[in-house]
């Protein structure tokens, strides 16, 4: 599906850029890079920009006009950072991502299109896109570098992907479920807790045991809906038996000390 998206760079001036761009499409899944008419390329900058995404420069296609670059396709969408007067459909990166994922799994040949450093997309290439897509800036400081550029809409096609998918877009736990309930604290070491806990709290003056009013009942809540674990249990165990211990007067320097 995602072999299916290709992203169009138009008359690059910079050759770094262009190896930003293949770095921000390879960290998010993307390959097919097509260059319009670049002022330079091959180039050692792109290489050293692309860092470690030279496989995508290395298949880079390189053509002498938009229309090449879009041959076959179904879908385009043009980056546009300026108001036009023309009105024409426009999306939001978010939009984006979830339109270019929805065609490409129908097998559509998708291409995002990008535009020159300084002065983006003509109108004239602007028509040829079937959407623009406007990246909500801050207005004081709108400009993306190209590479920043890509980055973003890259980064919506693969959310948009993933979630298709049905993958997690979050960073999996180390611990699977079961092995993590395996650690919490049983109901008996709980109990336990909160008795050594309420007379810890009498120890020191705390807890009035004959007015206790509804303190233990809010303790209770409070870790109850924390998750405690066993290694938890053990350290905030060991805290109250050093409590119980100064309120005694049974103070010993640390170590350190």
């Amino acid at each position: 599906m995602l072999q299916n998206i290709r992203v169009v760079l138009v008359n690059t001036s910079h050759p770094g850029n262009i190896g930003g761009a293949a770095r921000a499409m390879k960290n998010m899944g993307l390959s097919r890079l097509v260059l319009v008419d670049p002022l330079t390329f091959p180039h050692h900058e792109a290489d050293a920009r692309a860092s470690g995404a030279n496989d995508v420069l290395a298949g880079a296609k390189v053509v002498a006009t938009l229309e090449e670059a879009l041959v076959g396709c179904t879908l385009v969408v043009g980056t546009s950072a300026r108001d036009r007067r023309i009105p024409w459909p426009l999306l939001d990166p978010r939009e984006c991502g979830a339109k270019v994922i929805e065609q490409a799994g129908e097998g559509a040949e998708i291409a995002l299109v990008f535009g020159r450093e300084h002065s983006g997309l003509t109108n004239e290439e602007l028509q040829r896109c079937h959407y623009h897509v406007h990246i909500p800036s801050n207005p004081e400081f709108s400009s993306l570098n190209l590479g920043a550029a890509v980055q973003v809409l890259a980064y919506e096609v693969r959310m948009a992907w993933l979630a298709l998918q049905g993958q997690p877009t979050k960073q999996a736990k180390v611990e699977v479920a079961s092995a993590r309930s395996a650690e919490l604290a049983t109901m008996d070491e709980m109990e336990r807790f909160y008795g050594h806990l309420e007379q810890a709290l009498v120890d020191i003056g705390f807890l009035d045991p004959d007015k206790p009013k509804h303190l233990m009942s809010r303790l209770r809540r409070l870790y109850g809906r924390s998750e405690v674990n066993r290694s938890e249990i053990s350290i905030l165990r060991g805290i109250l038996t050093e409590t119980q211990k100064a309120a005694r007067g049974e103070v010993h320097k640390r170590k350190d000390q």
